[in-house]
Parts: C-alpha cells; structure tokens; sequence
C-alpha cells in the first residue's frame, strides 16, 4: 500500500488535476465546444484514474487491517457515500425534467455553433489581416535592408573622398611648406646680397675718401713743394698751421665733458636696459646663457653699425663742407664739430635695421620663430646713439675684442656670479669692456667655466650658412684696420 501511495504523490495528480481546470477556465470561451467536451472528458478520465488507485489503496488498506479492521469505518461513511452519489441524480429528474434539458443542451449546441462559426471567421479576418501585416513588415523589411545598404554604400564612399581629401591637404601643406622654406632661404640669400651691396657701397666711399684725401694730401704736398725750392730748409709760412688751428673748436672744448657723460652712460645702459632687456628675452627663452648671448652680439653689432654709419657721415659731411672750407681750423677739425653739434642728424633707424639684420644670420644665437629680434630694438637703439656719440671723442671709445674660449683677464672682466671663479678660460660674454686705445675704462663681465674650447655652444641660428656671420665680413676688417691708418690722422712725419 505504501509504495501505491507513494507513486499516487510522486505523480502529483492532484497538482496536474488542478493546473487543467485553471487552463480549461481561462480557454473556455476562446475554444469550441468540442474542445471543452474534450477536455471535460479528459478531466473525468483523470479523475478516474485517481478514483482507482485511492480506491487501490482502500482496498489494500482494509486487507492489510485483518479480516474485520475497518468494517465500521466502510460502513458508517464510504457505503453512503457511494450509494448517494450514484443514485442522487436519478432520484430526482423526471421526464419532463430530462426533455426540456435535452431542448436546452441542443440550444446551447446551436448557440455554440453560430458562436463557433462566428469565431472561426474572425479568426480567418484576423489570419488575412495577420498575413497581409507579415507581407506588409516583409516588405518594411526588405527597404531597411536596402537602405542599410545604401547607407553602407555612403559611407564607403565618403571615407574613401575623406581619405583622397586628406592626402590631398597633406599633400599641399608639404608644398606649402616647400615653399615657405624656399621662400624663406631666398629671403636670408637677398639680405646676405643686400648686406654684400652696402659693404660694397661703404668700401666705395671710403675708396672716395681715401682717393679725395689722397689728392688733397698731394695738393699740399705739392704747394709746400713748389713754394720752396729746398723743402729741408727752414721757412716762415710753414703750411703746418694750417693743418691743425691753433683754436680749439667746440667739439675739442666739450670732449672732456662728453668723455664722462658718455662713460656714465654705458654703466647705467649695462645697469638698467640691459636687465630690463634681458626679463624681456627670458618670458619667450628659458636658456639664460642664450638671452646673454643675444645681448652681447647685439651690443657689439650695435657699436659696429654705428661706427660703419659714423664713417658713412663723416664722408657726406666732408663732401659737403670741401668746396666751402675756409678758416685756420683744419676741415677734418671742421667736420667733426660739424657732427657734435648736429648729433640728431643720425639715422639711428638705419642702423638698428643692420643689426636686426645682422643678428638673425649670426649662428651663435637664435630666437623662437614667432618672435623677432626687434623686441629689443629699444635697447638696440640706445647702444646704436650711445656708439656713434662716442666715435666722435678724440680718441674714440670703442668695444674690446672678444672671442668665446679667450684667456681670462682680471683687467679688463669680472666673472658672472655664476661662474667657475677657478677656470682660466672664457665660455661666453655677458657684456664687453669699453676701450680707449689700448686702455680699459670700463670693465666687462664674462662667464668662465672649464672646459669652454672643447665643449662649444653648437650653433642654433636661423640664417642658411655660418658663413654668413657678421664676424668674417671684409667691411669689419678694414673698419679694424682704418682706426690706425686714418687719413684723418696722419701726422706729417708719416707723409
């Protein structure tokens, strides 16, 4: 008995029984009346089979209690169960009863029938419309396919016009640049032609001059010559007076006073412009000893354009004033006063451009490429008057000669305060010495370190070709070499 009723609970009918009568509920007026008869056959089929295995396990249940266990429990509840449910619908119908039953299930069937066939049309209404949806999101389907395609077809030929455009534009920005660079190699190669023209023209002029003082010297020399048949002997009208005047003019009377104006000037440009110069420089460069660098080459460009323009001047004013010169000063006397006392005449504008022009092929320096060198054009122009007012002292002042890896003098620099104070050698300039022949008035600063000629500072300059530099230019060579041999300055003993 046990093991039957353990099957009846492992097979949980009961569960099944129920889950079918919830599922006919829902369904049963969604299906035909054929269906709920199915299914309500099929109930009582399962009902029977769960009848006969409890009434199985009754029957082994009684047999296992003996011959007489359980005879009053079968009689006092399962007899009248079982007789009143047998005979409790049968008591009760007549026939009348059971006719218009029959009348009324056959309504009901016709009902069912009509609400069947009414069923079944809609369900062919909804299968049509169903069908004609399906064709309808088949077709819906087929355009979002094609116009993915499409889609896809656009994009490919969009990246392939977006990459053809992008090699295009890398293609043009490389010429560009091609050009730009050609440009700008074709303009360094019209400055270095613009700066041979103006050496060419200065050494013209002084060729002029040379040749003019040339003949006048020979004029003189001649006229002392011939107005004396012995020129060794001694003579009252000795034509030296008229070289040099007794008189001094204004520039002789104020060199003094100049002197030391001029002096003061360079410390107070070396203590004042040249630090606001250089907090200028350092916001565009990081590297200190660059931005020193760059002050120096364009202090000492600066003297050199000034001395080549004071040349330049001294010339035209020498044209000018030979045809009308007349006194017992000297013309070269002449020409100078002439210069001190019209000082604003200068064309200071000029030579700032020389050394604008100057620096940028210099290979000891650089500057970043969206700055230019005429952010320090003020300081430029205050070295440029500076320089040529001092070309008009007798004797004029002038720069030391500086070379980078030169032998440290205590006489003529101080050491930077970042310096090596034991190196012997001089790496680079901070800021050169002033000059009065061969002696020093004011002294310069330097930067010392060991080491300096055998680990150069190598070149970053912007111009096409170190030989370029300004300091292998043929003008500063006879500039150096004019200073002794002067026309101007020859004393007789050297005619």
């Amino acid at each position: 008995m046990a093991d039957t009723l353990r099957r009846l609970v492992n097979t949980s009918a009961y569960n099944v029984l129920q889950e079918k009568l919830e599922a006919w509920y829902k369904d049963y007026h969604l299906i035909s009346c054929d269906q709920n008869l199915n299914r309500c056959c099929e109930l009582v089929e399962l009902t029977s089979k769960v009848q006969g295995q409890l009434f199985t396990i009754l029957s082994l249940t009684a047999r296992e209690g003996g011959q007489y266990a359980g005879v009053d429990t079968l009689k006092s509840r399962f007899l009248p169960w079982l007789g009143s449910s047998l005979f409790i619908t049968s008591s009760g119908v007549t026939t009348d009863t059971s006719l218009n039953l029959i009348q009324e299930s056959m309504e009901k069937e016709k009902k069912i029938r009509a609400l069947s066939n009414s069923h079944e049309q809609e369900m062919q209404k909804m299968e049509t419309q169903l069908s004609a949806a399906r064709l309808q999101l088949d077709t819906m389907k087929q355009e979002l396919a094609d116009g993915e395609f499409e889609l896809n077809d656009m994009k490919n030929r969009s990246a392939t016009t977006l990459l053809a455009s992008e090699e295009e534009i890398l293609q043009l920005k490389a010429d560009l640049r091609a050009s730009r660079d050609q440009t700008d190699m074709y303009k360094r190669k019209l400055d270095v032609l613009d700066d041979f023209e103006r050496q060419i023209r200065t050494l013209k002029d002084e060729v002029s001059y040379l040749t003019a003082e040339k003949s006048l010297l020979q004029d003189r020399i001649t006229r002392s010559r011939s107005s004396s048949p012995l020129p060794r002997r001694s003579r009252s009208p000795s034509p030296l007076p008229f070289l040099r005047s007794d008189s001094p003019t204004r520039a002789q009377l104020t060199n003094a006073s100049r002197h030391s104006r001029l002096v003061t000037r360079f410390t107070d440009i070396y203590a004042n412009e040249r630090l606001d110069a250089q907090n200028l420089l350092s916001r565009y460069i990081d590297d200190l000893e660059m931005v020193q660098r760059i002050l120096f080459i364009s202090t000492v460009e600066s003297f050199h354009a000034a001395k080549m323009a004071f040349r330049q001047f001294k010339l035209r004013v020498r044209k000018t004033l030979s045809p009308t010169h007349i006194g017992q000063e000297s013309l070269d006397d002449a020409v100078l006063d002439y210069i001190v006392r019209n000082l604003d005449l200068y064309d200071i504008q000029s030579s700032v451009n020389d050394v604008i022009r100057a620096m940028n092929v210099n290979p000891k320096i650089s500057f970043p490429p969206e700055i230019d060198f005429i952010l320090i054009s003020s300081f430029i122009r205050e070295m440029c008057r500076l320089a040529f007012a001092m070309q008009t002292l007798e004797p004029p002042l002038d720069l030391a000669f500086t070379t980078d890896g030169e032998l440290y003098s205590e006489s003529k620099y101080r050491r930077s305060y970042d310096s090596e104070f034991t190196a012997p050698l001089v790496a680079y300039h901070v800021w050169p010495a002033l000059m009065e022949g061969n002696d020093v008035i004011v002294k310069g600063e330097a930067f010392t370190k060991r080491g300096a000629l055998w680990s150069p500072r190598r070149s970053r300059s912007r111009s096409c070709s170190p030989n370029c530099s300004r300091g292998s230019s043929p003008s500063r060579a006879l500039a150096s070499t004019s200073r002794s041999s002067s026309p101007s300055r020859l004393s007789p003993s050297r005619l």
